[in-house]
């Protein structure tokens, strides 16, 4: 697959040891919108943020398509995932990044489909930051297939479009892999907040957040 293949923005690190990131944005969101969460997440850090390609109602970019909200075609998304995976493949060797340490930060639609790299292409991702994620795709990580990656999953109490029981479902698909996954709940819907950013910061130090 050609890197030209998703319309994207590469952001050169500035420190080698930094991991890079994919920023997966959410519904409606362009290769841009993750720009600067990213750079605060991580100052140092390459950034590598595509476009997704498929297009809803009146023009919404998504990485991949729901049937209504919360409602997927599997083999659909099975296949925009493997898609996104050879393009990070392709995007990677372009840009002298090592897919061993890239972490994902996608939000919404950008955190599902992390979600879904992580249990079918694993071999695409070090592990990732998913911003009110849900289930996609009810299937296990293979066995063994994510060791030594980890996964932090920022989920809202009150979010309209996340049902609660499906964070914790997501962790336990992800530890099937043998993931590390830590799962926190905050206080706020879909959107974003402050705290969502603050938990990023720590998880990407290294350091410890709530885990539920």
């Amino acid at each position: 697959m050609s890197v030209d293949s998703y319309v994207h923005v590469f952001e050169p690190g500035t420190d080698s040891n930094a991991a890079p990131l994919l920023l997966l944005h959410g519904t409606g969101g362009n290769e841009r919108d993750l720009l600067r969460v990213g750079r605060t997440l991580s100052p140092e850090s390459a950034l590598l943020s595509p476009r997704g390609n498929v297009s809803e109602g009146g023009g919404a970019l998504r990485f991949f398509k729901r049937l209504a909200e919360g409602v997927f075609d599997p083999a659909e998304v099975t296949q925009r995932t493997h898609a996104l995976a050879d393009w990070i493949d392709a995007a990677t060797k372009k840009y002298g990044l090592d897919p061993a340490q890239l972490l994902a930060v996608g939000f919404s639609n950008g955190a599902n489909i992390a979600a879904t790299l992580l249990q079918l292409r694993p071999a695409s991702l070090g592990g990732g930051v998913l911003l009110r994620p849900m289930v996609v795709l009810d299937q296990p990580a293979a066995p063994g297939s994510l060791v030594g990656k980890r996964a932090l999953l920022l989920n809202g109490t009150v979010d309209p479009i996340v049902p609660l029981d499906h964070p914790p479902r997501l962790a336990a698909l992800l530890r099937s892999g043998s993931a590390a996954v830590t799962q926190q709940f905050i206080a706020a819907s879909h959107n974003l907040t402050p705290t969502d950013v603050s938990a990023a910061q720590t998880w990407l130090r290294g350091g410890s957040t709530i885990s539920r």
